[in-house]
């Protein structure tokens, strides 16, 4: 695509009328609660998917661009940066081969990537942040790279999406700057967020009436599951502050800074938050009104592809910039595939494929057995779960964390916490038909991080210290902690998990 081509592409969205689209919006929304009475979202069982984000690297680990000719013959989709690769899985049911199937296909196209992408000197990396900035670039110039064409702004290392783009050009765009302890960056464009990578499972409710319950579910156990998987506690080196030490940065940066960055990026301080996270909802018509009542940015044309899903395709077009940490989500090709499901989205990118799949097997067997048993985290209060919430994001597995367990009982020492909590995952796994052995062995990563006491997250502080005391600069500490993950990871990621990096591998299988 031409530079004037992505021009006339973004003016396109630009000239849609903001109010004609809103009106067809809330049309919409009646549509999407008309079918959720009819039984449309409906399914016999739960199913689940993952959407599964990576970025490239070349051999010595820097940052590098894919060639859009690369993703596309791989099957992998852009994302926002031309340096970014997306995979979505097959929706399957939750039960001992829908799990192995996910795992299987992530496996295969993981590994049917690998030699397009070695012949152009990459491999695909796993990970909640990039730290090494492209050969002879900086990261502060290849986040803020841009050139006005035609009085529109475009990013240089955006990938040629018009909606990504537009958001910079419009009347009441998003924030645009990073704002994380010790780091600031103001851009133009939206740039700055390529920095994070995500996994994204989702789980779609057998009765959509009943998606309520399973998103306070969700709210309040998402605390406790992101202390598990924080994974992006660094920012490349030249994007902090000139004043800042190594130990001020280790001390106060955030271990997931891409929730820090997903809401600087996007979010207006003081005007708009785009991304948060959400409050309970009181019936299924509350999500579907949530949508259509949020703040647009980007009203983007839409048009009828012959799917189920068009039939309320500018309701659906504003929810694709409905930004919540959790989010639920109406579609479907056909009647016969439209289902109601819960995505969740505050976990990095996981070192390996075992882990991700972890997480993907906690996530659902917490939705499985948490609303059939009515287990008491129902009521924990809100503001407690926001808070766990942000506590986790800060702090990972040493953050103060609430949870309510099964006798009714408020725990807040952590041990008692993720007892109950795997113990909740590992029965709701057994209620799809999974094995005690098997439940376990899905769910055996992410409890030996609460275990031991460690996450990625702590591991990569901890060889940056590490690297420190040895007498290496900053830059240079984080640079080889980035490469020693990329390389533990070219090893590990298809037949092993984060506890073979800690010499525990064999413990348990």
């Amino acid at each position: 695509m031409t530079g004037s081509d992505l021009v006339d592409r973004v003016q396109e969205v630009l000239d849609v009328d903001a109010e004609a689209f809103q009106r067809q919006v809330r049309e919409d929304a009646e549509v999407v609660k008309t079918e959720i009475a009819a039984g449309t979202f409906d399914n016999p069982q739960a199913i689940v998917g993952l959407e599964y984000e990576f970025y490239a690297v070349t051999d010595d680990g820097s940052l590098a661009r894919v060639p859009r000719r690369v993703l596309e013959f791989v099957g992998f989709e852009k994302e926002l940066g031309l340096h970014n690769a997306e995979m979505t899985t097959s929706p399957q049911p939750l039960n001992e081969r829908g799990l192995r199937a996910q795992e299987a296909e992530v496996k295969a196209n993981l590994a049917a990537a690998e030699e397009p992408m070695a012949a152009e000197g990459l491999h695909l990396v796993s990970d909640g942040m990039w730290t090494i900035p492209p050969e002879g670039e900086t990261a502060r110039s290849y986040l803020t790279d841009s050139v006005e064409r035609d009085g529109v702004e475009i990013a240089t290392n955006m990938s040629a999406s018009a909606r990504y783009h537009a958001m910079a050009n419009t009347d009441d765009p998003a924030g645009m700057r990073l704002d994380s302890p010790h780091v600031s960056l103001d851009a133009a464009t939206v740039m700055p967020e390529a920095l994070i990578t995500s996994i994204q499972p989702h789980y779609q409710v057998p009765q959509a009436v009943d998606l309520p319950t399973y998103f306070r579910y969700a709210l309040r156990f998402a605390g406790p599951l992101l202390a598990l998987c924080v994974n992006s506690p660094l920012f490349p080196p030249d994007l902090y502050d000139e004043d800042a030490t190594p130990e001020a940065i280790l001390a106060d940066g955030w271990q997931e800074s891409r929730i820090d960055v997903f809401e600087t990026v996007l979010n207006v301080p003081g005007e708009r938050e785009k991304v948060r996270f959400p409050a309970d909802m009181g019936s299924v018509a509350d999500a579907v009104d949530r949508v259509a009542a949020d703040e647009t940015i980007v009203p983007m044309p839409a048009s009828d592809g012959g799917r189920f899903d068009d039939e309320f395709a500018h309701w659906r077009r504003k929810h694709g910039t409905y930004w919540r940490w959790v989010r639920p989500v109406f579609g479907g090709s056909s009647t016969e595939n439209a289902n109601a499901r819960i995505e969740f989205r505050p976990i990095a990118g996981q070192p390996t494929v075992r882990d991700t799949i972890a997480v993907q097997a906690a996530f659902a067997g917490l939705l499985e057995n948490l609303p059939r048993t009515e287990h008491p985290l129902y009521d924990l209060d809100w503001e407690t779960a926001r808070e766990n919430f942000y506590n986790a994001a800060r702090n990972g597995l040493s953050a103060d964390l609430t949870w309510i367990d099964t006798d009714g009982d408020r725990v807040t020492d952590t041990k008692e916490l993720y007892a109950d909590l795997f113990d909740q995952a590992q029965a709701g796994l057994h209620r799809r038909g999974l094995s005690d052995e098997q439940a376990a062995k899905y769910l055996w990563p992410l409890r030996q991080r609460a275990r031991h006491e460690i996450t990625p997250a702590s591991w990569k502080r901890d060889r940056v210290r590490s690297a420190l005391y040895d007498g290496n600069t900053f830059e240079n500490a984080v640079y080889a902690m980035q490469c020693e993950y990329i390389e533990n990871q070219r090893e590990t990621l298809l037949s092993g998990s984060f506890a073979d990096w800690l010499g525990r591998g064999d413990e348990l299988e």
